[in-house]
C-alpha cells in the first residue's frame, strides 16, 4: 500500500497511516468481537461453534447491513497482529471448529502477519461479501481453507440501489469463481468441512429475479463441489427506512420460489434456513 490503499475494488488510494480508507479502516486491525459462534452452517460450526472474529470496516456498505455499526466503523478496538495471533490460539484452546474471519478484506496484510506468528491447527474460514480484488485474495489464499462468500445481487441496478456500486456482480462473481477454483471440497471424519466453499445468498424482499440469476450462475460455474446456502434471515436494519420494499421480512412464498428454482436447476448440495432466523436476536452484541 505504498501508493495508497488498493486492497478492495474501490481502490480509494488513501494512506491509512494518516487517514481512514473508504472502508472506514485505518492502519491498525480493528475488531468488535470474537467468540464461539453456533449459528453458521452446520458443517462449519462443529460441536462448540465456529471461532468467529468480527473485523470493523467494509468496502461494500449495504444500506441494510445487519452489522451496521461495524461496516460504518462506529465500534471496535484496535489490536496488533500479535494480539490477533493470540486470539487465534485462544479460540483454538476453547475448542473452536475453525477460525472464522468476518469481513477481513481491509486488514488482509496484517492478518497474514498474524498467521506468520501463529498458524492455527484448525481450518481458517474467509467470510466475505465477495467485493474483492483477486490480488488480495491471492494474499490470503495460502492461509484460507474454507471460503464463505456472499453473492448478494445480480443486476447492476439492484447493487447500485443498495450499495452505490453497479459493478458488484461482475467483481464478486470473478472473486467467487477464484474461490471455487482454489478450494475443492474436503469433509473430515467428524463430518465437518475442512476445505471448500459455501456460497451464501440471502433472499431479499422483491428480490427473486436477482436470486434466479445467481442460482443459474452458480449451477453453471460450480465445478469443485461448492455448497449453496439459501438464506432467509433478512431483517429490516440499517438504512432500510429509505427503501420501502425493505421494511418487511421476506414471505414464505418468496423463499419457496427461490427454493423451487434451486431444485429446478439441479443444485443438490445446499443449506436452508427457517424463516424464524429473520430476527434481531441473531445479530451479535458487540464487545468493543
Amino acid at each position: 500500500m505504498k501508493n495508497g490503499c488498493s486492497l478492495c475494488p474501490v481502490k480509494c488510494g488513501v494512506d491509512r497511516k494518516s487517514s481512514l480508507g473508504y472502508c472506514g479502516a485505518g492502519e491498525n486491525i480493528k475488531i468488535a468481537k470474537y467468540y464461539l459462534h453456533k449459528y453458521e452452517e452446520p458443517i462449519i460450526c462443529g460441536y462448540n461453534g465456529s471461532g468467529t472474529i468480527f473485523f470493523v470496516g467494509c468496502s461494500l456498505k449495504c444500506a441494510f447491513c445487519q452489522n451496521y455499526a461495524l461496516s460504518r466503523n462506529e465500534t471496535g478496538k484496535e489490536i496488533s497482529p500479535e494480539d490477533l495471533a493470540e486470539i487465534f490460539a485462544d479460540l483454538q484452546r476453547q475448542g473452536a471448529a475453525n477460525i472464522n474471519l468476518v469481513t477481513p478484506t481491509q486488514f488482509v496484510p496484517k492478518i497474514v502477519k498474524a498467521f506468520e506468528i501463529y498458524r492455527p491447527k484448525i481450518p481458517v474460514v474467509y467470510n466475505t461479501s465477495s467485493y474483492e480484488n483477486i490480488e488480495t485474495l491471492k494474499l490470503i489464499d495460502l492461509y484460507a481453507d474454507i471460503y464463505l462468500p456472499d453473492l448478494k445481487f445480480f443486476y447492476p441496478e439492484t447493487s447500485k440501489r443498495y450499495t452505490g456500486k453497479n459493478d458488484y456482480f461482475s467483481v464478486a462473481s470473478a472473486a467467487v469463481k477464484f474461490m471455487m477454483n482454489s478450494k475443492k471440497r474436503v469433509i473430515g471424519s467428524d463430518g465437518q468441512l475442512k476445505q471448500g466453499v459455501i456460497l451464501r445468498h440471502m433472499v431479499m424482499p422483491l428480490g427473486i429475479n436477482d436470486t434466479r440469476e445467481i442460482l443459474k450462475w452458480f449451477a453453471e460455474n460450480n465445478k469443485n463441489g461448492a455448497y449453496f446456502s439459501l438464506m432467509s434471515q433478512y431483517t429490516p436494519y440499517g438504512e432500510y427506512e429509505k427503501f420501502p420494499e425493505l421494511k418487511r421480512r421476506i414471505t414464505k412464498r418468496e423463499y419457496d420460489r427461490a427454493y423451487e428454482e434451486m431444485l429446478r436447476l439441479g443444485i443438490t448440495d445446499y443449506f436452508l434456513q427457517e424463516l424464524k432466523s429473520a430476527s434481531e436476536s441473531f445479530i451479535p452484541k458487540w464487545d468493543y
